[in-house]
């Protein structure tokens, strides 16, 4: 039972670090998952948040696999709830907030600065995870060509991350 409180107190606070998106919160759940509760390991994390990027939907939705992995289904549940729950409530009673300040002075000037934020917390997940999954000379060479074609082409990119795990499948077994 103390897990599954855990489970929610973890995921609860992490759900008020997306400012910006999931990315943004990568960095404190690796440290939380990873390095505090021992949960999971860094490849495991890694692993999950990929496939949450794969499956359709909010790709924050990989919580409840964490979740799972922790507690079964009862912890799946817990994280996805104490996940979305605070984060939503937030949003709704800021949202109303904003728009009764729609003509105040100081709104435009909060607005970039909180997107100045977004980008730096985005850019520090960007960077823990890139220390994980950039561990050979193949994976950087793949991550490099799979950011030249998404920037100089107008490719889905659905089509390099399918792509590139079948290079990462067939190398494995070469």
């Amino acid at each position: 039972m103390k897990q599954l409180f855990d489970i929610g107190g973890v995921f609860a606070y992490l759900s008020l670090l997306t400012v910006g998106g999931g990315m943004a919160a990568f960095p404190e759940l690796k440290e939380l998952t990873v390095n505090v509760n021992h949960w999971l390991t860094f490849p495991e994390l890694l692993h999950y948040y990929s496939l949450g990027q794969l499956a359709p939907g909010p790709n924050m939705m990989m919580v409840a696999s964490v979740g799972a992995h922790v507690a079964g289904l009862p912890g799946a549940a817990i994280a996805l709830v104490a996940f979305i729950l605070p984060t939503g409530l937030l949003t709704y009673a800021v949202g109303r907030l904003w728009n009764h300040l729609a003509n105040w002075p100081w709104r435009p000037a909060i607005q970039r600065g909180l997107g100045a934020v977004a980008v730096g917390l985005v850019l520090a997940g960007a960077i823990i995870m890139g220390r994980g999954a950039l561990i050979s000379p193949m994976h950087i060479a793949l991550a490099c060509g799979v950011f030249a074609l998404l920037s100089f082409t107008k490719i889905n990119p659905a089509l390099p991350i399918v792509g590139s795990g079948a290079i990462g499948l067939a190398l494995h077994f070469l």
